[in-house]
């Protein structure tokens, strides 16, 4: 990622959140976010068969997440209906970070016949970051783990997956913070 750009995010993703009328600590609907941002959301089995997209997660699971597709100004967010909630809420906040961060699509590629647009690898990390920002702000994952709460009770009490709970707690530099805070107590 570019220099600065994680600093950047932080503070867009406040902005974002506070449009809203959202604190930084309070839990974020990421079907609410996409409204906000003027983009329509689909589950993929509304556009195809159930049974296609279980056979695309058959061939290679993971391959279709969540997709944005833009016609003119408007956007429409298509999500997979195999994935947990939680899940489902980063897969449509990394698409709205695309879309905030205004990312265009680089390159088409096809998958058991399907074809997909691609971002490029920077705007992919890019829109990882912010998505994880605007679902648990670095204040709010300071607070959490403050309290005592573990990546699991975090996805619980903010309606992500855990994985999305564990990778914010491990990026953000809170808990070096609050082990530094500890040990000059």
């Amino acid at each position: 990622m570019r220099r600065g750009f994680k600093a950047e995010a932080e503070r867009l993703a406040e902005k974002v959140r506070a449009d809203m009328g959202k604190r930084p600590i309070d839990p974020l609907d990421a079907l609410k976010l996409a409204r906000h941002v003027g983009a329509a959301v689909r589950r993929g089995d509304e556009l195809t068969s159930l049974e296609k997209l279980q056979t695309l997660e058959e061939l290679q699971p993971g391959a279709f997440s969540a997709c944005t597709f833009t016609v003119g100004d408007r956007h429409v967010i298509v999500y997979s209906p195999l994935a947990s909630a939680g899940r489902t809420q980063s897969d449509i906040a990394h698409e709205v970070a695309h879309i905030v961060l205004a990312h265009s699509m680089k390159s088409v590629q096809t998958i058991g016949g399907v074809s997909f647009f691609t971002c490029d690898a920077d705007e992919e990390q890019e829109a990882n970051w912010l998505a994880g920002c605007l679902l648990l702000p670095r204040r709010l994952v300071y607070l959490a783990a403050k309290r005592g709460l573990d990546s699991a009770e975090i996805a619980e009490a903010y309606s992500v997956s855990e994985s999305m709970a564990s990778f914010r707690l491990r990026t953000t530099g809170v808990m070096r913070q609050l082990d530094a805070a500890r040990a000059r107590r």
